[in-house]
């Protein structure tokens, strides 16, 4: 019997950037769903979602693709803390950055980059876009 592998969250998105067609790239969404998967693109395409965090890349030390201690599949529960209105509001501003950079550094070096690309709202790949997000996930995005 083989084990099913369930692929990180960069993987799902360089699979879908790789596709060819826009239904090939909403089948690989649907395909490996999940919460952080969501949370990720929701984060990054969705106006309402405004992140408690400073522009640009923080000091952080990259995790070793091999040794990486956790995976964004687990820690995206953490976002509370960095979206405004959340449980992070009352942290003060270093500690929330600390978190960030914390968590920035357990998960894979990959998914770290496009938690940077989505805090900053940029295009978190060639061909993921906006437009295909809300036709993958419909009710994900609220403006």
């Amino acid at each position: 019997m083989a084990i099913a592998y369930t692929l990180l969250v960069y993987e799902i998105i360089e699979k879908a950037s790789k596709a060819k067609t826009r239904a090939e790239k909403i089948k690989v969404f649907h395909d490996n769903d999940s919460w952080a998967l969501k949370d990720l693109l929701r984060g990054a395409y969705d106006p309402s979602v405004v992140w408690n965090l400073p522009e640009g890349d923080p000091p952080y030390e990259a995790a070793d693709e091999s040794t990486v201690p956790s995976n964004f599949l687990k820690k995206n529960t953490e976002f509370r803390y960095f979206v405004k209105g959340g449980e992070g509001d009352s942290l003060p501003a270093y500690k929330r950055e600390r978190l960030f950079i914390s968590l920035l550094e357990q998960i894979h070096p990959k998914d770290a980059e496009l938690l940077l690309k989505m805090k900053d709202k940029k295009q978190l790949a060639k061909g993921i876009t906006k437009k295909l997000v809300e036709e993958a996930y419909p009710r994900l995005i609220r403006e």
